[in-house]
């Protein structure tokens, strides 16, 4: 039987024809990726392309249809996530050569990352516009660079305290290289522990939000400084760098060089950096106390006798000088540091873990502030206060990565001491002469020994992260004042704090992605929260005294985070909420305080509870080849639920835009900054904390490199002299206003590179 086939039939049998046809000429290509430094297959890379996705195979190789216009997305646990362009991929299949990857370890915890200074390799590689804060004599001002990052202020120039969605003091944990720190000496916290980093061996800052970051300490948050990665090359070679910065507003001058040598086995080297400053102007017209002088020397040594092994060893010297400090009694006079880092580590081959960290550290802290300088009529008493604080410790650390896995298991011990005398001369009135003399560290001492775990996995889209880490803590003062031990059955306290962590994220497309975190930790009181006798050092002008008996601090946290990417924009929002139990703070008490001038006593107690919540937004977007603007928004609302009114010191909201505009092919550039606070009326009456006012701010920042060596930035903050403070900024005792920011300033800098 003969069946005939008409004419749309026979159309449509033929574009089935051709369709068969076009798809089976059409073959998969393939794509090999290998680890930059080892060569080896990257095994586990999981890819998303148009409707394409698997994960490339034992030979590091996938397997694709090209598609013209669409992006390769490709995310791996020990790689991180980048994207490929269509005429990348496109190359890259015609060369048939494998595409390179270097280890970049992600961090899947909650964190923003302010990038700083490159190292000495990279002397052709463009700086930020943001060098003018990494010049900077305290590490804390440049934290402000992230909206969700504020400070307490008690002097215009030096000892910027961070406080991070209103956590502060010893509910952050600020580290570098997870693990050394600096405990202020000063007990009103004139020399907090981001005051001793030197920025010019930094390379970035990881702001880690929450209770997650369990492999570095049980705190509500943590500042990693990370510092620049060692840089080994077959031949001898010299690298080095000089800057200087002058400010016209306050004559504030700021130097920092260095100057390193690399062969095959060794990366050795000098830092060096200066700053001074004087009074400035506010927006105003007056002038603000704000003298100070700041300078920092360090060495550095990497040896790697083998490509297994690599040992090294830092060394810095810290020093400030007449630091001007008008919201408290005294000025700080001299504050000489000492900080050294030693680390080895060790690649295990044929060894389940794959990777065994050893670190050490130590560091001395010696300072004394005094109101001998101070211009106080009458002068009715000579106050000084020498202090010192010793910091030092070790940590061990297995690591096992693997092809779609991160595994951690180590331990760490830290000990913190802290001691002083303050003496109190009288100058006028019957009791001219006499000296007394008052002990407010009572040479209180903390030993924290812990273990830790992290692991994370990776199946396609999903991520899964868990980490718990278990503390002993001992603390103990060994210089008891006699009434303070009347006071308290023990001076001593032993307690264990555990903490543990879940995330998860998914990459839902090659676009969007999410996340949620999961936390609960607890961290035991600080020093001054346990042993303070009789000091002035919280937001008002009561004494505080210390309590041993205090219960560990907890925090209930959630984090979710929703992340969109797209070509040429990028946008991710951070919610989080938080309710903390056995909240420590300063109660009232009935106790007699030392300084005829102090109001009263408060005694450091487990408050009750507090709830926080808000967000932050970043929005980064390339607008052309040439121009780019970007957007940062953060909020913090906290309520102290035991006193039935908003917690103290939360910073408003904070929004940051800037466009920038590159010229010249990438020689010049030039950005426009904005930045809204809106005021703050949430605040605690029991403090007698005051609302502060909304203000805006303009600003611009340029830079142009003459040469691969030589590059001058020029700029200005506060463009229209605004009058204004932040919340968290200290009033100044002569006044009772709180520290006013400069008005206008204009700036300039000299890099040189060789």
């Amino acid at each position: 039987m003969i069946h005939s086939i008409t004419m749309p039939k026979a159309i449509l049998l033929l574009l089935a024809v051709l369709i068969g046809l076009s798809a089976y000429a059409q073959k998969k290509e393939k794509l090999k990726f290998l680890d930059a430094d080892t060569k080896e297959p990257i095994v586990g890379l999981y890819y998303q392309y148009a409707k394409q996705y698997g994960a490339s195979n034992e030979s590091g190789e996938i397997e694709l249809y090209f598609v013209e216009g669409e992006r390769l997305v490709l995310s791996h646990i020990n790689y991180g996530k980048w994207q490929l362009k269509s005429n990348e991929i496109s190359e890259a299949l015609k060369s048939n050569e494998p595409l390179l990857r270097t280890k970049h370890i992600e961090i899947l915890q909650p964190v923003s990352v302010i990038s700083l200074r490159p190292n000495l390799a990279e002397k052709d590689e463009q700086l930020s516009l943001n060098d003018t804060e990494k010049i900077h004599h305290d590490a804390g001002a440049i934290l402000s660079l992230n909206p969700a990052i504020n400070a307490i202020r008690k002097s215009p120039a030096f000892g910027f305290d961070p406080v991070m969605r209103g956590f502060k003091y010893d509910q952050l944990n600020v580290v570098i290289d997870g693990l050394q720190s600096a405990n202020a000496a000063c007990p009103n916290r004139m020399d907090p522990g981001s005051s001793q980093i030197m920025l010019n061996q930094i390379k970035k800052v990881e702001i880690l939000k929450g209770p997650h970051a369990l492999r570095y300490g049980n705190a509500f948050g943590t500042i990693n400084f990370v510092s620049e990665s060692p840089v080994f090359t077959p031949e001898l070679a010299l690298r080095g760098r000089a800057s200087a910065l002058y400010e016209t507003n306050g004559n504030v001058i700021r130097n920092e060089a260095k100057v390193g040598l690399s062969s095959a086995q060794l990366n050795a080297g000098l830092l060096f950096s200066y700053s001074e400053g004087n009074d400035y102007t506010d927006g105003n017209g007056k002038t603000v106390p704000s003298n100070f002088l700041r300078g920092s020397l360090g060495a550095y040594l990497h040896y790697k006798p083998s490509n297994a092994d690599l040992f090294s060893l830092t060394v810095n010297r810290n020093f400030a000088r007449d630091v001007d400090f008008p919201t408290l009694g005294m000025d700080l006079r001299t504050d000489d540091t000492w900080m050294l880092n030693a680390e080895y580590e060790r690649i295990l081959q044929g060894r389940f873990f794959t990777k065994w960290v050893n670190k050490g550290y130590y560091t001395k802290v010696d300072h004394l502030m005094d109101n001998l300088l101070k211009p106080l009529d009458p002068r009715m008493m000579n106050a000084s206060t020498p202090a010192e604080t010793e910091n030092f410790g070790y940590r061990s650390e297995l690591q096992k990565l693997s092809e779609n896995a991160q595994f951690y298991l180590g331990l760490d011990y830290k000990s913190e001491s802290a001691e002083g005398e303050r003496e109190r001369e009288f100058v006028i009135g019957p009791n001219a002469g006499m000296k007394l003399y008052d002990n407010p560290w009572q040479k209180g001492k903390i030993e924290k020994s812990s273990v830790f775990s992290s692991y994370a996995y990776q199946l396609g889209i999903h991520s899964f992260h868990a980490s718990a880490r278990i503390e002993y803590n001992r603390a103990q003062s060994l210089n008891t004042e006699e009434a303070f031990e009347d006071f308290y059955e023990t001076t001593n306290a032993n307690q264990v704090n555990p903490a543990i962590s879940l995330g998860y994220k998914a990459e839902w497309s090659d676009k969007l992605s999410t996340a949620i975190w999961l936390a609960r930790a607890q961290r035991s009181a600080g020093l001054t929260e346990r042993y303070i006798n009789y000091f002035a050092v919280g937001m008002d002008p009561y004494e505080l005294l210390g309590n041993p008996g205090l219960k560990a601090e907890k925090n209930n946290q959630m984090d979710w985070i929703i992340s969109y990417d797209e070509i040429n924009w990028q946008a991710e929002v951070n919610l989080f909420a938080s309710y903390l139990t056995d909240y420590i703070g300063g109660e009232k008490t009935n106790l007699q305080p030392k300084l005829m001038n102090s109001p009263g006593v408060r005694q450091f107690v487990n408050i009750g509870e507090v709830f926080k919540t808000g967000f932050e937004f970043n929005f980064n977007h390339l607008i052309s080849e040439n121009f780019s603007q970007s957007a940062q928004l953060a909020y913090t609302y906290a309520e102290n639920l035991s006193w039935e009114e908003p917690l103290a010191e939360i910073a408003p909201l904070d929004l940051r835009y800037s466009i920038s505009a590159n010229f010249l092919d990438n020689r010049g550039l030039i950005s426009l900054n904005f930045r809204y606070v809106d005021q703050q009326n949430r605040v605690s009456t029991e403090f007698g904390e005051m609302d502060s006012p909304s203000f805006y701010l303009l600003g611009f920042e340029s830079s142009f490199k003459f040469t691969t060596d030589w590059q001058l930035k020029l700029g200005a903050s506060n463009l229209l002299n605004q009058a204004y403070y932040e919340h968290l900024n200290r009033p100044i005792l002569a006044t009772g206003e709180k520290i006013y920011a400069p008005g206008r300033n204009f700036y300039t800098m000299l890099i040189y590179r060789f």
